[in-house]
């Protein structure tokens, strides 16, 4: 038996039921100053604004689609969806529409990896190796220091990627400075996987570098404990016929279709903690207000101190000008107004943006499809009236 809870009793509950730079400019970094909240004008004006100028973004960066919603007061104050899901059918982007969510899936992962930590399975400041006879990279005994709180704030020392050019090696002491670890997140899922799932040996690939990954029951994992909880009911990661039915095609920056990935079993083996969800804004909306406002923590839900624990800031992230910190799973932005949790998210053909403030309950989600999203995401987080949202 693990700490808490006997590893076969929690696996058989849960069986049965996932542009920082930009948006510090746009709300002035700084120290933090008193909480006042946002008045109905405010918000009225700027989802007028927004009415009127995201059409006009969106042409400019020949972005075919957009979804955005608005949070205040911990509730959604205003959604709405621009443009096509797909440029050669004409199929309007709706609420309905699923994005991917790239790296936008940390969080959503970093939540599933806080339950455990809550249920006594994986402590976050034991060595991950205590938990997994697995070396993730040889010959290095600083893997024996790597912790869930290394990866989860980018403090591992693993790079972002391996390549055939740059194999897998740690670059640092783990702990000792911030950087940005996709490979720290894989690691992390795999140790996951040994703690409460299972790995497919049939079913394998070849990735980065040679790495071969077999396909795992993570998505399993992830919804039963995160994304159908959290109320995420359209998200997923393997391609279905659910996500296929309402799924957004990738866009160039011309605004020209592209093909659109199926990721198979094991492509979410390698890369759903790191960026592997679909979702609509809703669902993303959803899991922001379960971090923004939890409700009262149950075999699912994070208690309010985890919650504490998730968005508190753990390292600076000094090779950039503006005054942020990682948490566990989040950037977090230290502002005039208070900290702001924020993540971005951009794979091809898709870009994608989340912040909040916990103190006002305020916030905002924005999924694009096409690679003129970034020029579009920049816009909105410079736009005066979107700052006074989050900060007043």
């Amino acid at each position: 038996m693990l700490r808490g809870v006997p590893r076969r009793a929690f696996l058989a509950t849960t069986s049965r039921v996932a542009l920082a730079a930009s948006l510090c400019a746009s709300i002035r970094c700084s120290g933090p100053a008193a909480s006042h909240p946002a008045s109905h004008a405010g918000v009225d004006t700027l989802v007028a604004d927004l009415e009127r100028d995201i059409p006009a973004w969106i042409a400019a960066a020949r972005l075919p689609g957009l979804g955005i919603a608005l949070i205040r007061n911990a509730a959604i104050a205003w959604q709405r969806s621009f443009g096509v899901a797909d440029a050669e059918t004409r199929a309007p982007v709706t609420a309905a529409t699923v994005f991917e969510a790239a790296s936008m899936s940390k969080p959503v992962f970093a939540y599933a990896v806080l339950k455990l930590h809550e249920f006594g399975l994986l402590d976050l400041d034991t060595p991950l190796t205590t938990y997994t006879m697995d070396r993730f990279v040889s010959g290095d005994p600083r893997l024996d220091r790597i912790t869930a709180r290394h990866v989860l704030s980018h403090t591992s020392g693993l790079p972002t990627w391996r390549s055939g050019d740059s194999p897998l090696a740690l670059g640092f002491e783990p702990g000792q400075r911030w950087q940005y670890s996709g490979e720290g997140y894989y690691y992390l899922q795999t140790v996951v996987t040994a703690l409460t799932g299972r790995r497919n040996a049939d079913i394998c690939r070849t990735y980065e570098a040679g790495v071969e990954v077999c396909a795992t029951d993570i998505e399993t994992h992830l919804k039963a404990n995160v994304l159908l909880p959290l109320g995420m009911s359209s998200a997923g990661y393997v391609w279905s016929d659910a996500l296929a039915e309402h799924a957004a095609r990738p866009h160039s920056a011309s605004g020209a279709p592209m093909s659109k990935t199926h990721p198979t079993a094991p492509d979410v083996a390698r890369y759903a903690a790191a960026g592997g969800l679909h979702c609509t804004v809703g669902d993303y909306v959803n899991f922001l207000l379960a971090v923004v406002d939890p409700r009262p923590a149950d075999r699912h839900r994070l208690a309010a101190v985890t919650i504490d624990e998730m968005v508190r800031p753990i390292v600076r992230v000094s090779e950039t000008p503006l005054r942020s910190s990682w948490a566990l799973g989040w950037q977090v932005l230290h502002t005039e107004a208070g900290n702001v949790i924020a993540h971005g998210g951009d794979n091809t053909g898709f870009h994608a943006f989340a912040a909040a403030s916990r103190d006002r309950g305020s916030g905002f989600v924005v999924m694009t499809n096409g690679e003129g999203g970034s020029q579009v995401i920049a816009r909105l987080v410079d736009t005066p009236m979107l700052m006074r949202l989050i900060a007043s």
